[in-house]
């Protein structure tokens, strides 16, 4: 299934780009715009499966763009983020035909779970938050892992790590990718975190004796699949 594509839309572009990643993590694939007319024009121009949609933006603001896609027939899913939480300014953006209503400064585990609310909501055969591949599943949202009928202890960081080769799987992932995605360090960060993770997670997907699914791809990166 293809991912689902997600426009975010914010004139702060160090905001923009931090709700970016956070989302291309998660493995949507982005777009963004940072002012009310480019958010038009890349939704008419190909519609995303969701908006995640700034209020406070110079010219066209973010109420107004939600309430010309609506007048435009646009029935895409609506996130609007502010910094008011004011319930004049909340109605009015839900009046504007906005689905949700997100209030600044947020957590980014709050972002993904309305976003992954979203999506179900307007697309229900999506099934986002469940992730298998080989004898593994990923419960997302309960952050668990099971090998076969075995529970998989993974810490915070580890299940990220491993959430992101699930979400990509057979596609050969380099070190600075990693780093981007999970640690969100520069690609030019020199470390071997990334093998010292991928080390403890093989020593737990393998504790009971099974085939290794994380394999080292020399002079490349790493990648999960089958041997």
């Amino acid at each position: 299934m293809e991912s689902p594509r997600i426009l975010v839309v914010d004139d702060d572009k160090r905001i923009a780009a931090s709700v970016r990643r956070a989302l291309a993590y998660a493995g949507y694939k982005v777009e963004v715009a940072h002012d009310g007319q480019s958010a038009l024009n890349a939704a008419r121009a190909s519609p995303p499966d969701l908006v995640v949609l700034d209020v406070m933006m110079p010219g066209i603001d973010g109420v107004e763009v939600c309430r010309r896609l609506r007048e435009a027939g646009d029935e895409t899913a609506v996130l609007m983020l502010t910094a008011k939480a004011d319930v004049p300014d909340r109605v009015a953006g839900l009046d504007a035909g906005a689905d949700d209503y997100l209030v600044k400064p947020f957590a980014y585990e709050e972002l993904l779970a309305r976003v992954r609310s979203l999506l179900r909501r307007n697309q229900p055969g999506m099934s986002g938050d469940r992730l298998t591949y080989a004898d593994v599943r990923v419960d997302v949202d309960a952050m668990e892992v099971h090998r076969g009928d075995r529970l998989v202890d993974l810490t915070a960081l580890e299940f990220r790590l491993f959430e992101y080769f699930m979400r990509n799987p057979r596609v050969v992932l380099s070190r600075s990718q990693i780093l981007i995605e999970v640690w969100g360090l520069d690609a030019e960060t020199t470390s071997n975190v990334v093998d010292v993770y991928i080390r403890y997670l093989r020593q737990k997907l393998e504790s009971a004796g099974e085939a290794r699914l994380l394999h080292t791809v020399r002079g490349a990166g790493y990648v999960l699949k089958e041997a």
